[in-house]
């Protein structure tokens, strides 16, 4: 382990990269005022919350580091405990520099999310979205082993060492552009992919053989070149008749320490002579001379130690890179990626044409109130987003997390402009559902039909591919007839609404300030689901739910025209439509809505609605609380490591449809027992689908549906919570179908501005076959070229390219979402894949900002820290980036001052710390324009002397912080 160390001499030494020792002068030797030393368990789990909630992570089905027993190694324990370990130290800092402690209730995501959001919050938390975060990056993680299966450099297979670090650096490069950009689903499915290339590199080459037990810092720093790398002519193993041996590499190349890595042929047995295979049954270099392997993927008798070594430093690797992410982006931007952040994001998406201002009066008294009431709970949204539309106009999309700002820019809105009925509302759809994370609550304001009814089917498909959820608020005449069976009516949200799980209300305008209450119940924390049904044409219908002993803030809503309904709890009591006030809840009416809102002393067990109406009409049923699931529709892959990928588009037409799911409870998925998970038709009769479910361990379950239902349906749990021992019933929202097309692409890299890049794509049908359509849309509307039609043969792939061209202008970290569609020339049957692409200027700068502390006062703080209350020091420090891009950002990563930064001229920056004598630390963080990071830290704490009345240094010690120089 290398530590910094102070010398008694004055100058302090640090090991580089390569192991030489470098000197840094100091004029106060005898201090010892600085020392950062790396310890062991900087690297390792110690914290038993960490260790407990590695359990999340163990259950992953895709594997690289492939498992062995009851012991696995894989891709998503190795990436989970490295997450989990920085999640925890990140929120711990957070907490620590608000001046409260850290301190989670218990190990499950929901305790880890509600500590990390900090003490002074009320309400329940949900873990769902840190549960749908690390999933995301775990997927990732694992579809480099299909999608990129052949390729070298992903794996670091064939020695190709500087093509891997390429693609590492690359993908940082992206990360940090994204995050800078608020992206943070790109951000996380890059971190994935990147992830996966960094720890393929010690199972696949022979760093550990070597003998190394840290990470080759090297890999993710692009300034420090890779040394002693094996040439195409030199061998490096000995042949393996056996196939597996304790180590294969030549003694020449282990005493020379020279760098190599297996050759891997998935097609072709063909390798450079005397050089390494990769080993095992899919590699067919490995019966070729010499045979054998040198991967380290699976435990194996004969490599226990090596396959442990190349674990720990791929762990050791993964933190330190998530550190780069995380200094460069800061704590807070950090852990918005990872998930943690309260509440859902709010989004509006408003019409301003001319005859919308009472509606905008009422969408600002939302906002106003939702900002006003649910500040400081764990109801606040964690983000809100504006989306304005108009005739031909629309956006920009205005997002923030300050809602004072959110107040300020909704109060700019004024109805101007339009004329004819129909306006850009899809277009403004569009951008909101491309544009706010995943599960987001949008809410569509508008008093006219869509003038852009094209972009329906685009709609649809980034509905089911976010699961977010639309709400529209209707305000004029639905009567209009349609000019044609293309143009548009109120029936297009209303569909739309349905198949988002979201709600179509209809209201004159002087009753709108009545409707918009219900954005008041979703715009919460930990709102589930329990129950959703629509009848077109209406009937008579009872409707049972259960309610658990977790849930809170019940409400029921129906919307329909011309509805009588009796509500009736377990104990038999009931309440009719025509009781405002009753034993029950309350009721209130307004245009095409009922909301029914229970009294809290509701009882557990099973409930029933009875609805009566000849009018097409829905029913939804919500509360908060913790008992939730996420999911997706999956397919098994093949390979080397084999897995599950997940569908993006509708799950395939008349075959079993897979699905894996998440459960979360009380003190994680240990509470809950689940005994059904099901496929409903939303307008059917209420009968759940047989399937067979398969615990993969740890909450996760994969389920298999033997027979999907015809038509739109959604996906039904029904299990105990243990905590409570009541019965549980959660429902998701978004509507999904199956069909049998069948489309492939796959993003290989990230798009540079102004340059074409190519995506092949393939279609096939299942299906009748003919001439198939095609259709792409994407939410930036850069141009793209692709084929207008395609004539597909049943049962075989048709290859195509699509172009697309980012603006010159584009600024690095855009997040671009396509959506590719295909559809059969009768219209009868349709698919869909939506894709995100990563716009990232190619970088050239590598410089790392370097700090020069120009002063330390700290002559007042007591040697007797007990005293250190009523005191202060301070730090001043120039920064420079050299010949660099130039310093975009200072921020404090450790200390309980306050750090504040002047910007001098060129190359400078003045940074300026005080902080109280009791907080004796400080780090923090200096990033450049293009994303590289320096990190400086000091400490005052006295080491067998008295505190310095001043410190001057003409060079301090700030580095960067992929450097590890003093933390390799």
């Amino acid at each position: 382990m290398h530590c910094h160390k102070v010398l008694s001499s004055g100058h302090t030494t640090h090991k580089d990269s390569k192991g030489h020792l470098s000197r840094i002068s100091s004029q106060s030797g005898n201090q010892n005022k600085s020392c950062s030393c790396c310890e062991a368990s900087g690297l390792i789990m110690t914290s038993l919350l960490c260790i407990a909630l590695l359990a999340l992570v163990l259950s992953g089905p895709t594997v690289a580091f492939v498992p062995n027993g009851g012991d696995a190694s894989t891709h998503v324990s190795i990436t989970g405990t490295a997450v989990l370990q920085k999640v925890t130290e990140t929120c711990r800092a957070v907490a620590e520099a608000a001046g409260h402690e850290f301190k989670p209730t218990g190990s499950s995501p929901e305790e880890l999310v509600k500590a990390c959001l900090g003490p002074t919050a009320t309400g329940e938390v949900s873990g769902a979205k840190f549960h749908s975060a690390l999933q995301e990056i775990y997927i990732q993680n694992g579809l480099v082993d299909r999608d990129f299966v052949n390729s070298a450099p992903h794996h670091f297979n064939s020695e190709a060492f500087l093509e891997g670090r390429s693609l590492i650096m690359e993908g940082m490069v992206g990360i940090k552009a994204n995050i800078r950009e608020d992206n943070f689903k790109a951000a996380r499915e890059t971190l994935g992919r990147v992830l996966h290339t960094l720890q393929d590199f010690y199972s696949h080459s022979n760093w550990v053989e070597l003998g190394y037990t840290e990470p080759y810092i090297n890999l993710i720093r692009p300034d420090l070149p890779l040394e002693n790398l094996a040439d195409v002519n030199t061998a490096t193993c000995r042949d393996c008749a056996r196939g597996t041996c304790p180590n294969a590499i030549l003694p020449n190349i282990l005493k020379e320490k020279i760098l190599t890595s297996g050759y891997m042929g998935i097609f072709s047995a063909a390798k450079p002579q005397g050089k390494c295979s990769h080993g095992g049954g899919a590699d067919l270099t490995s019966t070729a001379v010499p045979r054998g392997g040198i991967n380290k993927d699976e435990r194996r008798s004969d490599n226990v130690a090596l396959h442990n070594a190349a674990v720990n430093a791929a762990r050791a690797a993964s933190l330190q890179l998530l550190e780069e992410i995380r200094s460069a982006a800061g704590n807070h931007a950090f852990l918005r990626m990872m998930g943690i952040a309260r509440s859902s994001v709010v989004c509006f998406v408003i019409d301003t044409t001319g005859s919308m201002s009472d509606d905008i009066d009422a969408a600002r008294s939302e906002v106003y109130k939702i900002i006003d009431s649910k500040r400081g709970t764990q109801d606040e949204p964690s983000e809100y987003i504006l989306v304005p539309f108009n005739d031909p106009d629309f956006g920009p999309m205005i997002r923030t997390t300050d809602p004072d700002k959110m107040k300020k820019e909704i109060s700019k809105l004024t109805a101007t402009g339009g004329g004819d009925t129909p306006e850009m509302c899809l277009s403004g759809l569009q951008l909101a559902l491309t544009g706010a994370p995943a599960s987001s609550y949008i809410y569509v304001f508008t008093d006219a039909p869509a003038k852009d009814i094209v972009l329906k089917d685009t709609i649809v498909a980034l509905i089911r591919t976010t699961k977010s959820t639309v709400s529209f608020f209707m305000t004029g005449s639905s009567r209009r007839r349609r000019r044609s069976l293309r143009a548009a009516s109120f029936e297009d949200y209303k569909e739309l609404a349905l198949a988002s799980g979201g709600q179509s209300i209809q209201v004159p305008k002087t009753q709108l300030p009545q409707a918009t209450p219900i954005i008041l119940d979703t715009s919460t924390s930990a709102l589930v689901t329990i129950l959703q049904r629509a009848r077109n044409p209406g009937k008579q219908e009872t409707f049972p739910f259960i309610l658990d002993e977790s849930l809170q803030n019940i409400t029921i809503y129906i919307t329909g025209t011309s509805i009588t309904f009796t509500l009736t709890n377990p104990a038999g009591v009931s309440q009719s439509h025509t009781e405002a006030n009753g034993k029950l809840g309350t009721i209130q009416r307004v245009g095409n809505l009922m909301r029914i809102r229970l009294n809290a002393d509701k009882q557990t067990g099973t409930w029933q609605i009875n609805v009566i109406s000849n009018q097409p009409y829905t029913v939804k049923v919500t509360g908060q609380s913790v008992i939730t699931f996420i999911y997706n529709f999956v397919k098994p892959f093949e390979g080397p490591h084999p897995g599950y990928a997940v569908l993006s588009g509708r799950p395939p037409a008349g075959q079993p449809a897979s699905l894996m799911i998440s459960v979360m409870g009380w003190h994680g998925p240990s509470s809950l027992n689940v005994a059904k998970v099901g496929l409903v038709t939303m307008s059917g009769p209420a009968t759940v689908s047989n399937s067979t479910m398969t615990d993969m361990g740890n909450g996760d379950i994969l389920v298999t549906i033997d027979v999907v239902p015809e038509g739109e349906f959604v996906i039904a749990m029904n299990g105990t919570d243990k905590v409570s021992n009541s019965e549980f019933q959660r429902q998701s929202t978004t509507q999904m179908s199956v069909s049998k097309v069948n489309i492939q692409a796959v993003v290989d890299s990230s798009v540079e501005p102004g340059k074409v890049f190519k995506l092949p794509f393939s279609v096939m049908t299942e299906g009748t076959d003919g001439q198939y359509n095609i259709g792409a849309r994407n939410d930036k509307n850069f141009p793209m070229n692709y084929p207008n039609s395609l004539t597909l043969t049943t049962g075989q792939y048709s290859n195509n390219t699509l172009t697309i061209t980012p603006p010159v202008n584009t600024s690095s970290g855009t997040d671009v979402t396509l959506t590719l569609e295909a559809k059969s020339h009768t219209g009868v049957d349709s698919n869909y894949i939506v894709l995100r692409l990563s716009v990232v200027t190619k970088i050239t700068d590598f410089v790392r900002p370097l700090c020069d502390v120009v002063s330390v006062l700290a002559d007042d703080c007591p040697k007797t820290v007990s005293q250190c209350k009523p005191f202060m020091w301070e730090l001043s420090a120039n920064i420079t980036d050299e010949n660099g891009t130039g310093i975009e950002s200072v921020s404090l990563l450790q200390g309980s001052g306050t750090l504040s930064y002047t910007r001098l001229p060129a190359p400078f920056t003045q940074a300026h710390y005080n902080a109280s004598c009791c907080s004796q630390i400080v780090e923090f963080v200096a990033v450049d324009k293009a994303g590289n990071v320096g990190k400086c830290y000091y400490s005052i704490a006295p080491s067998g002397g008295s505190p310095a009345l001043t410190l001057s240094l003409p060079i301090w010690l700030c580095l960067l912080v992929s450097a590890f120089i003093l933390k390799p």
